[in-house]
């Protein structure tokens, strides 16, 4: 219903890109709005595999709040559906554009508007990029913690729309628990708080949650107050491989079981672990099936890593090499850092998945992957935050072959029917978007998809913000 509203007014021909264009002139300065169609075409999508993506009308940068609301102001008057998006650097293609959309890029309002060290908390735009942030705080003794794989560019307006991850989530958690309080330009173009920046505060229905992970769904994030920790010491690393990856899988149950609070656990199979060794010649074993790589910032890692690597040899592994200091800590995680391009080396394209299971049904969903890599015929290689359960088996395809992106595209979707069969979720960290929107329905049931029907109804009553996505 809510989209045959939005296609109803383009059928009527009653929004053409002039007048639209005329009208967001009218708040926004010359420079900010980009109608050039190999301009605009460059903001079309995400970096997400099989997700249509339509043109923009516009683009539309802008710097202030101000301009925000009057951008959706026009938007809800001209019935033109709206796409937030950050840098760009999702994997669902939440930030895939629609035909005659407003593109509204945020990256420009980029401002970190406060560190507190004796609150804890950074007030900051929606496009400050996640690595400035944390070089920020860390000037002033703290931490930010959530650090998505792309944190060099990715924002933290795109971070809260997709409810990002990373590697250190086994211990410090995803960005929705750091998320304090918003400020969220609603469809209309009123501007409404949600949250906090106290350290407690349970006043109402918990709406900065409901923002977090709506992928642009219920309104534009323009502010967020975020928690800091102290600034941890220095992690130190170990590698650990093994002859299997359910080896490797009983020693990730083995660590957590034991109590341990490592600050990073990650696990490449050896189709990862062969990858990586055939682009950057890192001289891991060619018999290495599993390789896991674990973490401690504590006061005395060392004997944290001892510790752990006395729990790998009792679950099988073949050689345990812990860092001596962070230098070496620094090459052992180049490894996992370059899995994904190396994976992408393979075969030229690839499509990332993004299942998460409960730890003790890791090793199943592996194997599983393994069984679905040999049906299809297709090299897919499993890098995960094994301390989370969130495995991103990675299909590699050839993208000019038809039969092959056929079969690569029905493999992706076994593993998230895998993923649900274990007890899991089709996503942990990169969302819905566009890619996995049929199998969010599958996952939350017809009430559940009701109820978050009836929210988005709430908030957005046109169905003009991100149309398309989630559902």
């Amino acid at each position: 219903m809510i989209m045959s509203r939005i296609e109803a007014r383009r059928d009527e021909d009653t929004v053409a890109a002039g007048p639209l264009v005329d009208r967001l002139l009218g708040g926004l300065p010359p420079e900010a709005v980009l109608t050039d169609p190999d301009v605009t075409a460059s903001y079309a999508n995400d970096m997400a595999s099989f997700c249509p993506a339509g043109s923009p009308a516009v683009v539309v940068l802008p710097r202030t709040v101000e301009q925000v609301q009057h951008v959706m102001r026009t938007a809800t008057e001209l019935r033109v559906p709206v796409v937030p998006q950050g840098a760009r650097t999702g994997l669902s293609g939440a930030a895939n554009a629609t035909d005659g959309c407003v593109v509204l890029s945020l990256t420009r309002m980029d401002a970190i508007l406060e560190i507190s060290p004796v609150d804890r908390i950074a007030v900051v735009e929606p496009g400050v990029v996640n690595a400035a942030l944390s070089r920020a705080v860390g000037e002033h003794g703290l931490y930010y913690p959530p650090d998505p794989s792309s944190w060099e560019t990715c924002t933290i307006g795109g971070n809260i729309g997709t409810a990002s991850g990373g590697l250190c989530c086994v211990k410090y958690g995803v960005t929705a628990e750091y998320v304090l309080g918003l400020d969220v330009v609603l469809a209309d173009g009123r501007l409404m708080s949600t949250g906090r920046r106290t350290a407690k505060g349970v006043a109402g229905y918990d709406l900065t949650r409901l923002f977090v992970g709506s992928e642009g769904s219920l309104g534009v994030v323009v502010r967020a107050v975020l928690a800091l920790r102290p600034k941890p010491p220095g992690q130190l690393v170990l590698a650990a491989e093994f002859a299997s990856s359910a080896a490797a899988c009983d020693a990730v149950c083995r660590i957590m079981a034991g109590g341990h609070v490592p600050s990073l656990l990650e696990l490449m199979d050896r189709t990862t672990v062969k990858a990586v060794n055939g682009m950057a010649r890192m001289g891991l074993p060619e018999s290495t099936e599993a390789l896991l790589l674990a973490a401690f910032d504590t006061t005395d890692p060392a004997a944290d890593l001892a510790a752990v690597g006395a729990l790998c040899e009792a679950a099988g592994a073949t050689q345990v090499v812990p860092a001596e200091d962070a230098a070496e800590s620094e090459l052992l995680l180049q490894a996992r850092r370059m899995s994904l391009v190396a994976l992408e080396a393979v075969k030229g394209t690839t499509m990332i998945d993004d299942v998460c299971v409960p730890r003790s049904r890791l090793g199943e969903l592996i194997e599983g992957v393994e069984r679905i890599s040999e049906k299809y015929r297709l090299t897919i290689g499993v890098v995960a935050h094994a301390g989370d359960g969130n495995t991103h088996p990675t299909v590699c395809f050839d993208a000019a072959d038809p039969e092959e992106s056929r079969r690569a595209r029905e493999s992706f979707d076994e593993i998230m029917a895998l993923g649900l069969e274990l007890g899991g979720t089709i996503t942990g960290e990169h969302g819905v978007g566009v890619l996995k929107k049929e199998w969010l329905a599958r996952e939350i049931g017809p009430v559940g998809l009701e109820m978050q029907q009836a929210v988005k109804q709430v908030f957005d009553p046109l169905g003009i913000l991100n149309p398309g996505k989630l559902f």
